[in-house]
């Protein structure tokens, strides 16, 4: 057992035999400073293009549970003269319900829609006339262009005013400026007070998200699309006539986290439960959209582990190869002192305080290395911005806007392999050392 003492002048031992071949050394160190940088760096990365990814799938709706009313498949009651009227679905009085009950909500966004030509002059588009709160475009997405969006001043009047999707504006109006102008939507004429940016669709994913265009949308308030329109829509059918009733179409519901999103859509649907006699609404939870969320990060995290693991694995095989030069190179050096009475733990942790040092001067490197991964890749992605300005136009969003998130656990983690890496691979330089045969040590040329 090696006294401490003798620990610590074997220690400063190592270092001085370390300072004495400063290049040989340094490019040992390099070996793991590159290992700790690359998996830093690495890590930082991933986490950056996982975070933009977690954002991008929160903004498709994973934290958003949407329900929606849907026709019951039984069999409807008979009416008179072949017409009848038949009502389903969400209740205003079930949205009421959900913001006073429903503790995790931090938003709710009820709507309305229906399909109906809008018109102007001679123009015609097909398009989904929607009712909605001023909340509805925060919640999808959506930016105006010009003008503004519905206010609550506008439903609480129930002024006939409208906001155009993208596509409808361009259709309608291809060459003046829509505000101010007067649309035909239906019977009614309203007065166009915005029109929304492009907006990519909303992709249909499994079974949970429909896709949704909303450049084809037009909006109006919600209490306006009650008065003009109400909540019966006339069916024709041939031979008969028949009418629905639905007071909302969909309800969304937006919660803080993606954890609370199962529990809230279970407490809904208890609620609503006590209120519809039968099932004629839909709880959609974008339970797709948080499976793929997860497979992504843990497929960034196993890329990592591996490329880490691989990087670090070659440091430590530099280590190896340099120790045991070391070790054949000094072979007198071992045999002098254990004749002036060194032990063989004094030896064996002479070699191993020497890996020690070099592993950890790498690793400290390393680290403040891979802390400047930000500022690094925020300097290359403004000197492509500038330099070559084409070039960088053409690269992916996800490249042009990637920020690093550098993770405590990766500076942690990274140099904990190393030590041990430098420990393992150090340790059989260390012991070969420690076991030569003291006279054929001092023999050797």
């Amino acid at each position: 057992m090696i006294s401490p003492r003798a620990f610590v002048q074997t220690f400063h031992l190592g270092i001085k035999s370390v300072l004495l071949h400063k290049l040989r050394s340094a490019l040992t160190v390099l070996g793991i400073l590159i290992g700790v940088t690359a998996v830093i760096w690495l890590v930082a990365m991933g986490e950056g293009i996982s975070y933009q990814a977690q954002q991008q799938i929160k903004s498709l709706g994973a934290t958003s549970i949407i329900i929606r009313s849907t026709k019951p498949t039984i069999p409807l009651p008979p009416g008179d003269a072949g017409s009848f009227v038949f009502a389903y679905g969400l209740l205003r009085d079930d949205y009421k319900r959900i913001m006073e009950t429903v503790p995790a909500i931090t938003d709710a966004v009820p709507m309305k829609e229906v399909r109906q030509n809008v018109n102007f002059g001679e123009r015609v588009v097909d398009a989904r006339l929607v009712g909605c709160t001023p909340e509805y475009a925060e919640m999808n997405q959506l930016i105006v262009d010009r003008g503004r969006f519905v206010e609550d001043r506008d439903g609480a009047q129930a002024d006939n005013i409208c906001v155009l999707g993208e596509e409808t504006a361009r259709s309608l109006f291809p060459f003046e400026d829509p505000v101010g102008k007067s649309v035909q939507v239906g019977r009614e004429f309203y007065v166009v007070v915005g029109t929304m940016q492009f907006r990519n669709p909303s992709a249909g994913i499994g079974g949970s998200l429909s896709a949704q265009d909303f450049n084809l949308d037009v909006y109006i308030p919600l209490r306006t699309f009650q008065w003009r329109i109400g909540d019966t829509f006339v069916l024709a059918r041939t031979g008969s006539r028949s009418s629905e009733k639905v007071e909302l179409h969909q309800i969304t519901v937006k919660v803080e986290s993606i954890e609370d999103v199962d529990s809230t859509a279970s407490l809904i649907g208890q609620m609503l439960k006590q209120y519809h006699r039968f099932p004629d609404y839909a709880i959609v939870v974008p339970k797709e959209l948080l499976r793929q969320a997860e497979t992504l990060r843990m497929m960034f995290t196993m890329l990592l582990v591996v490329i880490a693991g691989i990087s670090l694995l070659v440091g430590g095989i530099g280590i190896m190869n340099i120790m045991l030069a070391t070790v054949t190179e000094r072979t007198r050096e071992i045999g002098i002192r254990r004749a002036l009475g060194a032990k063989r733990s004094h030896i064996q942790w002479q070699f191993l305080s020497e890996t020690v040092v070099l592993t950890m001067t790498g690793g400290v490197l390393g680290i403040v290395i891979g802390l400047m991964c930000g500022p690094v890749v925020r300097s290359l992605q403004w000197s492509g911005k500038v330099l070559f300005p084409e070039v960088y136009r053409t690269l992916p969003e996800s490249v042009q806007n990637l920020e690093p998130r550098v993770a405590l656990w990766s500076i942690i983690v990274s140099l904990a392999i190393a030590v041990f890496v430098g420990l393992f691979f150090g340790m059989y330089p260390a012991r070969r050392a420690a076991h030569m045969d003291p006279i054929d040590a001092l023999r050797h040329e």
